[in-house]
């Protein structure tokens, strides 16, 4: 990876994602590599042994660690197919690989190392036996946390249980974080709630911004209601707080 260095993808990369001193991103430091060529390292080197993996989620550079997720994605879809999903054999290796993604959460610090990994991961994994214990409680842990990239796992996992047609863990989350502080958060649930409204109801999903709008960041309402004719965008925007 460091071989593909780019110096000026590096720089573009660092200022979009706000890596400047006060900025969620601070610190943080890039090779310069498009989300494409990581993905191809990820794919030729996705026979990495598991336990040689957490050398790349605690790397220096972003690339790297994200190049570590999209392998741990990558083992866990291999492992998550219909014939295997109440295998016992395949169910320990999941539930490894989640452990090892949840230990090292912290290490996911951006949006897009969250939004790329914990779907295809703990939200498929929500759908799926396990033997790790309660489901709730785990996913709870995430969301109470004080740590701004796990509590955006919580979040963004929920694409996947929607899009599987189960649309109570969008619902909780999208309730539990709704007055979050941080943009990344408000953009977060807005996108979520737009997806199981999509995937599952649109019902659902305005029968939550009935008992929730008034309440609602301007910034998750416009994400939640982006799919919905412009008459009805302006009804539930008329309902917003400015």
């Amino acid at each position: 990876m460091e071989s593909l260095r780019d110096e000026e993808q590096r720089c573009n990369l660092m200022r979009f994602f706000k890596t400047g001193e006060g900025d969620y991103g601070e610190g943080d430091e890039f090779l310069g590599l498009k989300v494409p060529q990581t993905r191809e390292v990820a794919k030729r080197m996705s026979d990495l042994p598991l336990e040689e993996v957490p050398e790349l989620l605690v790397n220096r550079f972003h690339e790297v660690r994200l190049c570590g997720l999209l392998i741990l994605v990558r083992k866990f879809e291999s492992l998550a197919k219909k014939r295997m999903e109440r295998s016992e054999k395949c169910m320990t290796e999941r539930d490894e690989i989640v452990g090892m993604y949840l230990h090292y959460a912290d290490y996911a610090n951006n949006w897009d190392l969250v939004d790329l990994s914990a779907p295809k991961i703990v939200g498929h994994w929500l759908m799926l036996p396990t033997l790790l214990g309660d489901k709730q409680t785990i996913m709870d842990e995430l969301a109470q946390s004080n740590n701004l990239w796990r509590q955006r796992i919580s979040m963004v996992s929920t694409w996947m249980t929607s899009r599987m047609g189960d649309p109570s863990w969008c619902l909780r989350y999208a309730e539990m974080h709704l007055h979050h502080s941080h943009d990344l958060m408000h953009k977060a649930v807005g996108w979520m709630l737009r997806e199981m409204g999509k995937q599952v109801s649109m019902d659902l999903l305005r029968d939550f911004l009935q008992r929730h709008v008034h309440e609602m960041s301007r910034t998750t309402l416009r994400y939640a209601i982006e799919k919905m004719t412009d008459e009805e965008r302006k009804y539930w925007m008329n309902y917003s707080p400015s």
